[in-house]
């Protein structure tokens, strides 16, 4: 069947390579299907931690935000609802393509194609029930693909179960909660449903996830099946405006009552392998997604709404050696058909030139559709004793065939010109674009005594642009002539486990090239570059019934090149990547005894620049959480939460632009309370 994994605390035997790769994030049981994982293959020369179900079981997180501040160099600037934007070692990246920086993958297959992400994507995973989320920090495209530029986030499901849970849990602005995973020795079954009213004016939500698996053999082939569903329907909040606006009465309110995201998605993978003579296997994986979103960009005049969606498929092929010198090679190749359609209904308010450029009308309609292939190797070589090589490599093609729908140009649905130069909205004309690129990683890794390792890896990953990018011009571009994005990291690390704790430490330093941003005359262009370096620690320490656990990262990233930009904001070479705080950090002591477990939390995000130009700052925060649980009997337990117990005032997340401040509010003190009940099969 399929192989796991299984780290134990204070018994590393046959686990130690994987446990020491990031620091898993809990000294207790974690339990990953090895097919599934990233841990072993990333963090034999990088940085992965390792978030097990016991962490995601007592976060009990209402956004994966709560749940990711526990890994170092990670933030996850939450918006409104269930919306957010990603940093992992970088700064907050924004704009129709900023969620190809980042790879999400469910079971070590990407959930969406490489030129079609959503920078929401977090919202398409079942975080909430996974039996693990890994999360690799640095450029991982030699092993994983395009837009694994500054790391990934692996979710792994859970295969089985011993019997069945369900839970309900309740909280303030009329949030509910309802869970409940069953299954057997070869299958299970996790599903979650959310409804909230939220906290500001018309900004509650619906959220409904369900996966499901199945353990299987077909002939000579072991079988991990996995299909994956979600569904959100949301009222979206606007920014709240005006310096520290998030600390005062206007917090609560909604400047854009009439927004709104509905988003679906579904997933089917199922993981073949084969074992072969001696120490060989053959694994196969193919795969199914589908997703589909509307919503209202309220942020922009006019309000056009935007629906996208995406259908695609592929396979992965790998030969793996395991034992002592372990390789793997392979092949990868994917196929996807996408459309995307912006309308405006109504006409445009504001100044004239406003609404000369933004009629009323379709601004997009268009297809894309697009292949991707690949072939890669991972190897590690014992050189001399206590020392091993680790290589990995990959070439990679994106292809792109855009069918443009609608008009040609720029002008009105009817082909009529627009004032002041022409409509804003520019559809170029039917084109075919390919993206070959190379990714590299080399480490070297020394073990100088027992439990314990120092490792160097360099490494180059990459992203093609995304098709937003390419398609979704404006007014004076007819073509954008876009490279793909590179950076180019080195790193060096100390990880081990010493008495009763478990630490990694981790050094790095990285240049991200032809990054891909708007200027000042509305032009996508990829001339961008930026600088990153940075030291991230984290140490779980046990000492009988408690455990105290640190997760902290100090960084600095700088804009490489100067240039003016959209939004009538000038970005100067050396100055601080905005949204980029140089210190997070997490801390958590708990507590267990046989009946109760008590975590007490501290998330700190630091003081951070909120523009280019570095002239406008949030000044950071600290919040302070709690989670228990309280188990009455074998088969009924008690849970609650008590979040922001200072009651502090902050922002989610700060920015500047035209001219103010906005903000999205964080949330003031509050407490869930939940029961859940279970039963185990008779055996």
């Amino acid at each position: 069947m399929s192989r796991v994994i299984r780290w134990r605390s204070g018994a590393l035997a046959g686990a130690l390579a994987v446990a020491l790769a990031g620091h898993a994030q809990q000294l207790e049981e974690i339990i990953v299907r090895a097919d599934a994982s990233v841990a072993a293959s990333h963090g034999a020369a990088g940085s992965v931690s390792v978030l097990g179900e016991a962490d995601i079981a007592l976060a009990r997180a209402n956004h994966p935000s709560e749940l990711l501040a526990r890994v170092p160099g990670v933030w996850v600037a939450r918006g409104s609802g269930q919306e957010h934007l990603t940093a992992i070692r970088s700064g907050v990246h924004t704009g129709a393509g900023a969620c190809g920086e980042f790879l999400l993958l469910e079971n070590g297959v990407p959930i969406r194609p490489a030129g079609f992400c959503n920078v929401n994507n977090l919202f398409e995973l079942n975080t909430e029930q996974a039996a693990a989320v890994e999360v690799a920090r640095g450029p991982a495209g030699a092993l994983f693909g395009g837009n694994a530029v500054h790391g990934v986030v692996n979710v792994v499901s859970a295969t089985e179960a011993d019997g069945w849970e369900v839970g309900v849990e309740a909280g303030p602005y009329d949030y509910l909660r309802g869970r409940l995973s069953a299954g057997g020795d070869a299958w299970r079954l996790d599903a979650a449903t959310t409804s909230t009213a939220g906290y500001r004016e018309r900004t509650g939500y619906g959220q409904h996830k369900a996966t499901f698996s199945e353990r299987g053999a077909v002939g000579a082939w072991d079988v991990v099946a996995t299909a994956t569903a979600t569904l959100l329907n949301q009222e979206t909040g606007g920014y709240v405006r005006g310096f520290k606006a998030y600390d005062g009465s206007a917090r609560r309110s909604n400047p854009n009552p009439e927004a709104y995201r509905d988003a679906w998605s579904a997933r089917a993978a199922s993981v073949f392998r084969r074992d072969l003579a001696g120490r060989y296997a053959v694994v196969w994986t193919p795969y199914l997604r589908r997703s589909s979103m509307t919503f209202l960009q309220h942020w922009l005049p006019g309000q056009p709404f935007e629906r996208n969606g995406q259908t695609s498929g592929g396979a992965m092929l790998r030969l793996v050696r395991e034992g002592d010198r372990p390789w793997s090679a392979g092949v990868f190749v994917e196929a996807f058909a996408a459309e995307l359609l912006e309308r405006q209904d109504g006409p445009t308010v504001g100044s004239a030139f406003l609404v000369a450029t933004r009629p009323a009308g379709t601004h997009y309609d268009y297809r894309a559709n697009g292949y991707a292939a690949a072939a890669f190797f991972d190897v590690a070589a014992t050189v001399a004793p206590r020392w091993e090589l680790v290589a990995s490599g990959r070439y990679e093609a994106n292809v792109y065939d855009y069918d443009n729908r609608h008009l040609d140009g720029n002008g009105r649905d009817d082909g009529a010109p627009c004032g002041f130069g022409g409509c804003l909205y520019t559809r170029p004309a039917d084109r075919r674009d390919r993206f070959e690129n190379l990714a590299g990683r080399l480490g070297l890794r020394w073990s100088p005594r027992l439990n314990q390792e120092l490792y160097l890896a360099a490494a180059q990953g990459f992203r093609p642009p995304q098709t937003t990018e390419l398609y979704r011009l404006q007014n004076g571009q007819a073509v954008a002539d876009l490279d793909s994005e590179t950076v180019r990291a080195v790193e060096a690390g100390w990880r081990g486990v010493a008495g009763n704790s478990r630490f990694a430490l981790a050094a790095y330093a990285e240049a991200t090239r032809h990054l891909i941003l708007r200027d000042a005359s509305g032009f996508n262009v990829s001339d961008g570059a930026t600088d990153s370096a940075g030291l991230e620690a984290s140490l779980d320490w046990r000492l009988g019934a408690h455990a105290l656990r640190f997760a902290i990262s100090h960084a600095r990233h700088r804009y490489g090149f100067t240039r003016d930009v959209a939004g009538r904001e000038r970005i100067v070479a050396g100055n601080a990547v905005d949204s980029a705080p140089r210190w997070l950090g997490s801390a958590h002591w708990r507590w267990r005894s046989d009946a109760l477990t008590s975590e007490l939390e501290v998330v700190h995000v630091g003081r951070h620049p909120i523009n280019a130009a570095n002239t406008a700052h949030y000044d950071g925060h600290t919040l302070l959480n709690w989670r228990g649980a309280w188990r009455l009997t074998p088969r009924l337990s008690l849970f609650a939460r008590l979040l922001n117990m200072s009651n502090a005032a902050y922002a989610e997340r700060a920015d500047y632009a035209f001219g103010g401040y906005r903000y999205f509010p964080g949330m003031p003190r509050r407490a869930y309370l939940g029961i859940e009940g279970r039963r185990r099969r008779a055996r």
